[in-house]
């Protein structure tokens, strides 16, 4: 299956362009690069603020919108993504490159004429990096994409702090480095029931490529490591007792879930909508991969918590602990 030819006049809805900006994902983005804006020393002017989050959503909408373009004939054999604008032909590519391009430069210059230039060039790398460098070069190419292409979404609260001070110090990359290790065993917990479909793509995610017993293995060392690190903010004087509580609880069931997966079979058969080859919901997996399944929503939820505990003692002024 290809994408469909886009038709000759556009069809395509306002509701269409909206889906190119990847929403879910950017809530996520804007949620992190807020977190980092607010977790930053100092007072921010309001405005300036709000401006800063308007083009970290913006640009990370764009990114989306360059990532689908490029993406149409990929996503188009994929269950979890052939119903996107372009791969259905509801956007032509050149129209989704277009809005993509134009959202890019206003959301690179918009934040650095009103915040500072390290935030619009982090901004700037961001989108590149995704666009370019991760969905053109990385994901066909090796199954460490993920891994390498996860630093991409891991810049917003990077971003967010700069915007605010002007600077990246060790404390913002630290947040960085939790998302970073956060990536791979989320996404690789999706690929584990996805892998027909990343195989049919030709996309050498981790379970195609190495199997899903080394995938489930990889999950659990990343788990290891993530984890300590997800606690570190409450150890180096970032958050107080209750981001320590919230990352501590929820790292132990983090853990407890990927080391059911490790143990389990997931990824060793096609999920039932493959075997039938009918469109299944992201939720809607046989029974055998249920533990990557119950990791992977465990996962976003685990990450928006340990954001929302920073961003909640930052906005109520808790003092942050002292060891």
């Amino acid at each position: 299956m290809t994408a469909k030819p886009a038709p000759l006049v556009s069809t395509a809805q306002p509701e269409d362009y909206f889906q190119l900006l990847k929403p879910r994902v950017m809530s996520l983005v804007v949620f992190t690069g807020f977190t980092g804006l607010v977790a930053a020393p100092g007072d921010v002017n309001l405005l300036v603020g709000a401006i800063a989050v308007l083009c970290i959503a913006v640009g990370a909408g764009a990114a989306g919108a360059l990532n689908m373009a490029l993406e149409g004939e990929t996503d188009a054999l994929m269950r979890r993504t052939r119903g996107r604008p372009v791969a259905a032909g509801r956007v032509r590519k050149n129209d989704a490159m277009a809005f993509g391009m134009i959202l890019s430069l206003f959301s690179v210059m918009l934040l650095g004429m009103n915040t500072n230039w390290l935030a619009g060039g982090l901004l700037a790398l961001t989108i590149a990096y995704y666009a370019g460098f991760y969905t053109l070069l990385l994901k066909r190419r090796t199954p460490q994409n993920i891994v390498i292409g996860g630093a991409a979404g891991a810049l917003p609260p990077v971003i967010g702090w700069a915007a605010a001070t002007g600077g990246a110090p060790w404390q913002a990359w630290l947040l960085f480095l939790i998302i970073f290790l956060w990536t791979p065993p989320h996404s690789w917990a999706l690929a584990l029931y996805s892998a027909g479909d990343y195989a049919k793509a030709g996309i050498p995610m981790m379970p195609v490529a190495r199997g899903a017993k080394s995938t489930r293995l990889q999950i659990l060392i990343y788990s290891l490591i993530f984890v300590p690190v997800a606690v570190a903010p409450a150890l180096v004087g970032m958050g107080g007792w209750i981001y320590l509580a919230v990352s501590a609880a929820g790292g132990l069931g983090f853990l407890g879930l990927a080391a059911r997966l490790w143990r389990s079979r997931a990824g060793e058969a096609p999920d039932k909508a493959e075997a039938v080859g009918r469109e299944a919901a992201l939720y809607d997996v046989r029974a055998e991969a249920k533990p990557a399944r119950n990791l992977f929503a465990f996962s976003i939820l685990y990450l928006m918590a340990l954001f929302a505990a920073l961003l909640v003692e930052h906005l109520t002024g808790a003092t942050p602990l002292s060891f």
